[in-house]
Protein backbone atom coordinates (compact mmCIF):
# COMPACT_ATOMS: atom_id res chain seq x y z
CA UNK A 1 0.00 0.00 0.00
CA UNK A 2 1.26 3.08 -1.23
CA UNK A 3 1.17 6.30 1.46
CA UNK A 4 -2.15 8.33 1.74
CA UNK A 5 -1.81 11.62 -0.27
CA UNK A 6 -2.40 13.59 3.06
CA UNK A 7 -3.06 12.14 6.49
CA UNK A 8 -3.51 14.23 10.01
CA UNK A 9 -1.11 13.57 12.74
CA UNK A 10 -2.77 13.74 16.26
CA UNK A 11 -0.19 13.97 19.36
CA UNK A 12 -0.10 15.13 22.25
CA UNK A 13 1.89 17.02 24.89
CA UNK A 14 1.54 17.19 29.38
CA UNK A 15 2.04 20.15 31.22
CA UNK A 16 0.61 19.27 34.92
CA UNK A 17 -3.30 20.24 34.24
CA UNK A 18 -3.41 20.29 30.90
CA UNK A 19 -2.03 18.42 28.02
CA UNK A 20 -1.48 20.66 24.29
CA UNK A 21 -2.79 18.73 21.33
CA UNK A 22 -1.43 19.55 18.22
CA UNK A 23 -3.04 18.11 14.79
CA UNK A 24 -0.34 18.03 11.74
CA UNK A 25 -1.81 17.38 8.30
CA UNK A 26 1.35 15.62 6.57
CA UNK A 27 1.65 14.87 2.76
CA UNK A 28 2.14 11.34 1.46
CA UNK A 29 6.13 12.55 0.95
CA UNK A 30 6.52 13.88 4.46
CA UNK A 31 5.95 17.21 3.89
CA UNK A 32 3.65 19.25 6.84
CA UNK A 33 0.71 21.11 5.13
CA UNK A 34 -0.96 22.10 7.96
CA UNK A 35 -0.98 22.37 11.74
CA UNK A 36 -3.70 23.48 14.88
CA UNK A 37 -3.42 23.31 17.98
CA UNK A 38 -6.45 22.49 21.09
CA UNK A 39 -6.10 21.46 25.01
CA UNK A 40 -7.46 18.69 26.96
CA UNK A 41 -7.45 17.60 30.53
CA UNK A 42 -4.83 15.95 32.05
CA UNK A 43 -6.90 12.95 33.58
CA UNK A 44 -9.67 14.32 32.13
CA UNK A 45 -12.51 12.45 29.29
CA UNK A 46 -11.99 15.35 26.46
CA UNK A 47 -9.12 14.35 24.43
CA UNK A 48 -10.85 12.84 21.86
CA UNK A 49 -12.79 16.72 22.03
CA UNK A 50 -9.31 18.11 21.12
CA UNK A 51 -8.66 16.04 18.10
CA UNK A 52 -11.72 16.93 16.34
CA UNK A 53 -10.81 20.47 17.66
CA UNK A 54 -7.59 20.07 15.47
CA UNK A 55 -9.80 18.69 12.73
CA UNK A 56 -11.92 21.88 12.87
CA UNK A 57 -9.51 24.06 12.71
CA UNK A 58 -7.35 22.64 9.69
CA UNK A 59 -10.96 21.75 8.10
CA UNK A 60 -8.85 20.15 5.24
CA UNK A 61 -11.11 18.26 3.18
CA UNK A 62 -8.39 16.73 1.20
CA UNK A 63 -7.14 14.49 4.28
CA UNK A 64 -7.37 11.01 3.44
CA UNK A 65 -6.56 9.32 6.91
CA UNK A 66 -5.73 10.05 10.58
CA UNK A 67 -3.30 9.01 13.04
CA UNK A 68 -3.66 8.97 16.92
CA UNK A 69 -0.57 8.99 18.96
CA UNK A 70 -2.00 5.77 21.47
CA UNK A 71 -5.48 5.65 22.45
CA UNK A 72 -5.01 6.80 26.47
CA UNK A 73 -3.03 10.41 26.10
CA UNK A 74 -3.00 12.86 29.26
CA UNK A 75 -2.96 10.21 31.70
CA UNK A 76 -5.94 8.02 30.54
CA UNK A 77 -8.05 10.53 28.96
CA UNK A 78 -8.89 7.94 26.44
CA UNK A 79 -9.90 8.28 22.69
CA UNK A 80 -12.49 7.10 21.42
CA UNK A 81 -11.49 6.09 17.94
CA UNK A 82 -15.56 4.88 16.72
CA UNK A 83 -16.24 8.45 17.52
CA UNK A 84 -13.64 9.91 15.61
CA UNK A 85 -14.44 7.71 12.82
CA UNK A 86 -18.02 8.79 12.65
CA UNK A 87 -17.57 12.19 13.28
CA UNK A 88 -14.74 12.66 10.57
CA UNK A 89 -16.03 10.18 7.85
CA UNK A 90 -12.13 9.32 7.61
CA UNK A 91 -10.18 6.15 8.96
CA UNK A 92 -8.74 6.27 12.03
CA UNK A 93 -6.05 4.44 13.41
CA UNK A 94 -3.87 4.92 16.74
CA UNK A 95 -0.12 3.46 16.86
CA UNK A 96 1.64 2.24 19.84
CA UNK A 97 4.95 1.46 20.82
CA UNK A 98 5.18 -0.84 23.78
CA UNK A 99 4.39 -4.40 24.45
CA UNK A 100 1.10 -4.24 26.61
CA UNK A 101 -1.20 -6.85 28.92
CA UNK A 102 -3.62 -4.15 28.38
CA UNK A 103 -4.61 -0.95 30.00
CA UNK A 104 -7.45 -2.54 32.36
CA UNK A 105 -4.93 -3.01 35.62
CA UNK A 106 -4.03 0.88 35.20
CA UNK A 107 -7.47 2.20 34.86
CA UNK A 108 -8.38 0.45 37.63
CA UNK A 109 -5.91 1.41 39.87
CA UNK A 110 -6.17 4.87 39.16
CA UNK A 111 -10.19 5.23 38.72
CA UNK A 112 -13.41 4.45 40.42
CA UNK A 113 -16.92 4.49 39.98
CA UNK A 114 -18.65 6.17 37.40
CA UNK A 115 -14.84 7.87 35.91
CA UNK A 116 -13.80 3.92 36.20
CA UNK A 117 -17.18 2.67 34.37
CA UNK A 118 -16.94 5.54 31.65
CA UNK A 119 -13.07 4.90 30.81
CA UNK A 120 -13.70 0.90 30.73
CA UNK A 121 -16.69 1.76 28.38
CA UNK A 122 -13.98 3.73 26.06
CA UNK A 123 -11.26 1.13 26.22
CA UNK A 124 -13.62 -1.71 25.67
CA UNK A 125 -15.08 0.08 22.19
CA UNK A 126 -11.62 -0.06 21.07
CA UNK A 127 -11.01 -2.58 17.92
CA UNK A 128 -7.63 -5.05 19.20
CA UNK A 129 -4.03 -4.16 18.68
CA UNK A 130 -1.83 -5.67 15.66
CA UNK A 131 1.56 -5.48 15.26
CA UNK A 132 3.12 -3.61 12.72
CA UNK A 133 4.90 -6.35 10.71
CA UNK A 134 9.13 -5.50 10.31
CA UNK A 135 9.26 -6.41 6.91
CA UNK A 136 7.52 -4.36 4.14
CA UNK A 137 5.88 -6.10 1.40
CA UNK A 138 9.05 -6.52 -0.51
CA UNK A 139 10.61 -8.46 2.10
CA UNK A 140 13.20 -5.64 3.39
CA UNK A 141 13.89 -4.85 6.56
CA UNK A 142 11.25 -2.16 8.69
CA UNK A 143 12.97 1.46 9.02
CA UNK A 144 12.18 0.40 13.12
CA UNK A 145 15.09 -2.01 12.78
CA UNK A 146 12.41 -5.17 14.05
CA UNK A 147 11.21 -2.19 17.04
CA UNK A 148 7.57 -3.27 18.30
CA UNK A 149 5.11 -1.02 16.77
CA UNK A 150 1.15 -1.85 17.24
CA UNK A 151 -1.97 -0.22 15.38
CA UNK A 152 -5.36 0.19 16.26
CA UNK A 153 -7.67 0.56 13.41
CA UNK A 154 -11.23 1.43 12.51
CA UNK A 155 -12.77 2.23 9.39
CA UNK A 156 -9.70 0.45 7.72
CA UNK A 157 -8.26 -3.01 7.84
CA UNK A 158 -5.74 -3.15 10.29
CA UNK A 159 -3.27 -5.08 7.98
CA UNK A 160 -3.72 -1.79 5.57
CA UNK A 161 -3.50 0.68 8.59
CA UNK A 162 -0.22 -1.15 9.44
CA UNK A 163 1.07 -0.46 5.90
CA UNK A 164 -0.14 2.93 5.80
CA UNK A 165 2.14 3.05 8.75
CA UNK A 166 5.15 2.00 7.42
CA UNK A 167 4.68 3.32 4.28
CA UNK A 168 4.77 7.05 6.11
CA UNK A 169 7.60 5.97 8.28
CA UNK A 170 11.10 7.18 7.21
CA UNK A 171 14.27 5.58 6.79
CA UNK A 172 15.85 5.18 11.07
CA UNK A 173 13.12 6.32 12.51
CA UNK A 174 10.50 4.21 14.56
CA UNK A 175 7.43 7.17 14.42
CA UNK A 176 5.69 7.41 10.93
CA UNK A 177 6.01 11.06 10.06
CA UNK A 178 2.35 12.53 10.98
CA UNK A 179 3.17 11.54 14.65
CA UNK A 180 6.49 11.98 14.59
CA UNK A 181 5.86 16.00 13.44
CA UNK A 182 2.80 16.01 15.66
CA UNK A 183 4.61 15.09 18.78
CA UNK A 184 7.15 17.65 17.86
CA UNK A 185 4.46 20.02 17.52
CA UNK A 186 2.50 19.48 20.50
CA UNK A 187 5.97 19.40 22.83
CA UNK A 188 7.26 22.83 21.15
CA UNK A 189 3.33 24.49 21.55
CA UNK A 190 3.70 23.04 25.27
CA UNK A 191 6.84 24.53 25.96
CA UNK A 192 5.60 27.96 24.28
CA UNK A 193 2.81 28.35 26.06
CA UNK A 194 4.05 27.30 29.26
CA UNK A 195 7.02 29.66 29.00
CA UNK A 196 4.77 32.48 28.42
CA UNK A 197 2.18 32.10 31.56
CA UNK A 198 2.75 34.68 34.17
CA UNK A 199 4.44 33.38 37.67
CA UNK A 200 2.13 31.57 39.42
CA UNK A 201 -0.52 31.02 36.78
CA UNK A 202 -1.71 27.66 36.19
CA UNK A 203 -2.62 25.22 33.48
CA UNK A 204 -6.40 25.74 33.18
CA UNK A 205 -7.46 25.75 29.79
Amino acid sequence: MTAPSRTLGVAFSDARDVSYAAGVVVRADGTPDGVAFARCTVGGTDATDAALDCWRALDREDVRHVACAGVAPAWFNLLDLDRLREALDRPVYAVSYEASPGLEPALRDAFDGDALAERLATYRSLPPRVPVSSADADGGDAPDGGEPRFVRAVGLDPERAAAAVRALTRDGFRRCEPLRIAALAASAHREAVTASDPPGATDAP
